[in-house]
């Protein structure tokens, strides 16, 4: 690579841009960090901005501006506030790649916006996708812009096609570490509490999709989101439960051939590969050993006890504005949850009842997914 890349990072101060910024400080011959964005970790994007000097930098919470602005001054850096403010930073000329790292929704309209702007997107937002991956992938086709996943899955998926994209997929399968409560029944997981399912047995990861991963409404996320990464139709996607999480999913060809891609569960590796596409950078993380995991298991996803998966496949399979609901119900509920307002097999509940509810909307426009997400998060509000 012979030319640095210009890195803007939304989400910075997340578990994902935390990494991505690692990968950075491990490159610093390959990347140069020109905006940084955090919500409301203002120490952190402070402490991050003055190590790596961004051109740019945004607080999403405005009540932090003046924090940020007054740190920064001495360091020649813009600062701005506001979440209009990440949209608009998003297509300075400047930037080569932006990593979407926002959690949820709120990442929508800053990639889309970066989007607009032809900006390359490494996406760590999958909710971008599941809300509006029609609307989405419309656009990147029009603006020539290429999407590299970030999720360990998608991303597996992506090595995997790499020089088979003339190649038909007959079939992907994600795996799923099955999370902190795999094999337990109703019963046991009606008591579980919120300390219980943020100790994921693999994967270090923020508060939100550690408790998606509890619950499988992260694998029903990747589901839609690899739908409209890969072009996929729903008979072409499945599940499986892979509790050491080495294979990190693996696709199908016509031929009955598959391929998997393997690997240490390690995000900052799939972070650096969407970074540096096309090219692989050399990296001193720890490297897999084969005895040391003798035995790599497979099992089928509980969907009767672990209800989000299956609510997932069925927005899909409906469309429209349906995983929409589904994506602004759950965030309702993972709140809730972690706030200790309702239990844990009561948030299915919930997203059931608010896909059941709000107005479906066959092909929605933007402002459709905007009314949708806020009207969703008003029922689901209701019903806890």
């Amino acid at each position: 690579m012979s030319e640095k890349k210009n890195i803007a990072i939304l989400g910075s101060t997340g578990s994902i841009g935390t990494q991505a910024l690692d990968v950075v400080r491990a490159n610093t011959d390959t990347f140069v960090v020109e905006v940084l964005t955090g919500n409301g970790n203002a120490d952190l994007l402070i402490k991050q901005a003055i190590e790596f000097n961004p051109n740019t930098v945004v607080i999403a919470d405005e009540s932090k501006y003046k924090q940020v602005k007054d740190a920064l001054q001495p360091h020649d850096i813009k600062v701005f506030a506001g979440k209009k403010a990440i949209a608009e930073v998003v297509e300075m000329e400047s930037i080569d790649l932006v990593l979407a790292a926002i959690v949820g929704h709120a990442g929508l309209e800053s990639t889309i916006a970066a989007i607009k702007a032809g900006k390359q997107i490494a996406l760590a937002n999958k909710e971008t996708l599941v809300v509006a991956g029609e609307l989405v992938t419309e656009l990147a086709k029009e603006k020539g812009v290429n999407i590299y996943p970030v999720d360990s899955e998608h991303s597996a998926i992506f090595q995997c096609l790499a020089g088979e994209f003339h190649n038909p997929i007959e079939k992907i399968y994600l795996t799923a570490s099955g999370g902190p409560f795999r094999g337990k029944d109703k019963t046991f997981l009606s008591s579980v509490k919120k300390e219980q399912a943020l100790k994921h047995p693999n994967w270090e990861m923020g508060a939100k999709i550690t408790i998606d991963s509890a619950s499988l409404m992260n694998k029903g996320l990747e589901v839609i989101e690899a739908k409209w990464l890969f072009g996929l139709k729903a008979e072409q996607i499945d599940v499986i439960v892979h509790p050491q999480s080495i294979v990190h999913s693996i696709v199908q060809f016509t031929d009955g051939s598959m391929k998997a891609q393997m690997g240490l569960p390690d995000m900052k590796l799939p972070i650096q590969y969407a970074m540096g596409y096309p090219n692989r950078i050399k990296s001193d993380f720890p490297r897999f050993s084969f005895f040391n995991y003798p035995r790599l298991t497979f099992e089928q996803a509980d969907t009767k006890t672990f209800r989000n998966l299956a609510l997932a496949f069925d927005a899909m399979n409906k469309g429209g504005n349906a995983p929409c609901v589904l994506n602004a119900a759950n965030e309702v509920v993972v709140e809730a949850f972690l706030k200790d307002k309702i239990g844990f097999l009561e948030m299915s509940d919930v997203v059931e009842k608010c896909l059941q509810t709000i107005d479906f909307i066959t092909k929605p426009s933007y402002d459709d997914y905007v009314a949708t997400d806020k009207e969703t998060r008003r029922v689901a509000n209701l019903k806890i």
